[in-house]
C-alpha cells in the first residue's frame, strides 16, 4: 500500500448513511421544542414591552417632578413675603388724612402696588373671598357671627388675606363667617 492509500480512508455509502442517521438522531434530543422556543420568545417579548412602558412612566413622572419643582421653587420664598404686603397695608390703612403725609402714603402705595404686581407675575394671587361662600380649602374661620341679612356660611369680613401659588394654597384667608339666626320658638 502506498502512503496516500494508508492516509486516507475511504467509506463506504453503507456507513455514511449510518452515520447521518445517528447524528439526526442525536440532534432531535438536542433541539428544544418549537413550540416551548415560540412561548419563550413571546414572554420576552412581553418582558421588553412592559420594561419599555415603565421606562416611559418613570420618565414621565421625572418631567412631572421637575415641573413641579420650578413652578413651586418660590413657594417658601412667596410665604415670608406676605408678612411685607401685609405691613404695606396697615401701613395705607393706618395713615391719617393729612396733606403733609400724602406724598409718604402714596409712595407706599406705590411701592405695594409694584410689589403685588411682582407677585402675580410668579403666579402668587390674593384670595379675598368677602362676601363669597366660606370654603374651608381657602379660608379659615376665626369667629363666626349671626347676620340676619347674610346666607349663612357666608364670608362677612376678611381679617387677612390669603394667597395661593399657582392654584395651590400658601396662606389661607382668617375671616369672619355668617352662621344662621337661632330659631325663635314661636309657640312660647
Amino acid at each position: 500500500m502506498s502512503e496516500q492509500e494508508n492516509n486516507t480512508e475511504v467509506e463506504s455509502p453503507e456507513v455514511e448513511a449510518e452515520a447521518v442517521e445517528a447524528t439526526e438522531v442525536e440532534g432531535a434530543s438536542d433541539t428544544p421544542d418549537v413550540e416551548a422556543l415560540q412561548e419563550e420568545i413571546a414572554k420576552l417579548k412581553e418582558d421588553v414591552l412592559r420594561a419599555q412602558a415603565e421606562t416611559q412612566n418613570v420618565r414621565r413622572r421625572a418631567e412631572a417632578d421637575v415641573e413641579k419643582a420650578h413652578k413651586f421653587s418660590t413657594e417658601k420664598f412667596a410665604r415670608e413675603l406676605l408678612e411685607v404686603v401685609d405691613n404695606l397695608e396697615r401701613a395705607i390703612a393706618a395713615s391719617p388724612e393729612d396733606e403733609a403725609v400724602k406724598p409718604l402714603l402714596e409712595g407706599v402705595e406705590m411701592t405695594q402696588k409694584t410689589f403685588m404686581s411682582t407677585l402675580a407675575k410668579f403666579k402668587v394671587e390674593v384670595v379675598d373671598p368677602e362676601g363669597h361662600p366660606f370654603d374651608p380649602d381657602l379660608h379659615q374661620a376665626i369667629s363666626m357671627v349671626e347676620a340676619p341679612d347674610a346666607e349663612p356660611n357666608t364670608v362677612l369680613n376678611v381679617v387677612q388675606k390669603g394667597y395661593t401659588n399657582h392654584g395651590r394654597l400658601l396662606r389661607p384667608a382668617m375671616v369672619v363667617v355668617s352662621k344662621a339666626a337661632p330659631k325663635v320658638d314661636e309657640k312660647a
